[in-house]
């Protein structure tokens, strides 16, 4: 599950994602610095397993990872090819989420590819790249399609009447992912996979003196984004790179104290980033290793234990399940089972967010 950073150039997509992954990505302040894509796996922040290990005093700790993409930057007429747009936009495609870092922030010592800063107007060149390519896909489908439909099967002339409708869609200046549908449309569009229906998160990169509160520009990009039902969040990039930088735990705790933050923000974009691929953790505790381990939110438990290993999923037996809540609350596996706090849970039964497991199968 990879989740792509996407704007365009010098608004901060390298310096992000070398906080993120500690990757070290080429950063600097001209155009296209990033051309072939960066890809860096990223530990989850979760208080739950800094508890779990307090308790279980393991001989490890092993924590969730979501893969993130830094994607060059895209410029207008990336959709027909300008910029190596082609490539940039197939790096997209490949993704199953977007952050969209937008510049937030006037700084005369890093120059902006259009002149001044307007993250309205930034956002709108991107979607506008995203929303024609999307257009150039939808018209190679709705050709197939009515093809197809001639025969008079009645599913491919539903196909064509819901392509059309999602061409007048796309022709009114709006992105997929804000057109409406049912069940069984969603799953024909996800099968056309379109650059604008995937999930986004707009980031906005501001100044220090707005790393606490955001600023007029912030307000600006909610606003605009307000129909899509999409997420914003705000973060000083560059100051998360300098808390980034310092050695210890105390130091960077003494630096966020003084920004007046509560933890880095980079924490709060890597779980947004897990959030907006719709992906949850589930826990096992033993004494060599407590680890998190990442499933899609709906998993049943056969599907959680076959991420372990493909065999605990064919033989799936049953799985012995402990609330988080109930762990913290009793201490340990023991105290739970004596309380009557363990729970066993066939092959029916959806896995929940923080739930600590253990798999009984038999291959």
């Amino acid at each position: 599950m990879k989740c792509g950073i996407v704007g365009l150039p010098n608004v901060g997509k390298s310096t992000l994602f070398n906080c993120l992954s500690n990757a070290k990505a080429q950063s600097a302040n001209f155009p296209f610095c990033t051309i072939e894509p960066n890809i860096g796996m990223v530990s989850v922040p979760d208080y739950r397993l800094e508890k779990l290990e307090e308790l279980v005093k393991p001989e490890r700790v092993v924590p969730a990872t979501v893969e993130i993409v830094d994607i060059a930057g895209l410029v207008k007429g990336a959709s027909k090819g300008e910029g190596l747009g082609n490539q940039f936009l197939g790096n997209i495609r490949e993704c199953n989420a977007i952050i969209h870092v937008l510049r937030c922030f006037e700084n005369d010592n890093i120059t902006h590819v259009d002149g001044s800063v307007d993250p309205i107007r930034d956002k709108e060149t991107i979607d506008v790249e995203l929303q024609l390519k999307d257009m150039e896909t939808l018209e190679k489908r709705l050709d197939k399609q009515k093809k197809a439909a001639k025969s008079g099967n009645k599913a491919e002339l539903v196909g064509v009447i819901l392509l059309e409708r999602l061409k007048e869609h796309l022709e009114e200046g709006n992105s997929v992912r804000s057109f409406e549908r049912n069940e069984e449309a969603a799953e024909f569009l996800k099968d056309c996979q379109f650059l604008t229906d995937k999930p986004i998160l707009y980031l906005c990169n501001v100044d220090e003196a707005s790393a606490k509160e955001g600023n007029a520009w912030v307000n600006k990009v909610k606003e605009a984004v307000r129909s899509e039902e999409a997420e914003v969040i705000y973060l000083a990039v560059a100051t998360e790179a300098d808390i980034a930088e310092l050695e210890t735990y105390e130091e960077r705790q003494i630096f966020l104290e003084d920004l007046g933050l509560e933890e880095a923000g980079i924490n709060v974009v890597i779980r947004g980033a897990y959030e907006l691929l719709d992906l949850q953790t589930y826990f096992t505790a033993g004494q060599k290793e407590v680890r998190a381990w990442t499933i899609k939110k709906g998993f049943t438990a056969p599907q959680a234990a076959g991420v372990i290993h493909t065999d605990f999923e064919k033989g799936f037996i049953r799985a012995e399940v402990i609330k988080y809540r109930d762990y913290v609350a009793y201490g340990s596996e023991t105290a739970v089972k004596e309380a009557g706090k363990l729970s066993v849970e066939g092959k029916d039964y959806i896995v929940q967010d923080g739930d600590i497991m253990h798999f009984r199968f038999n291959v």
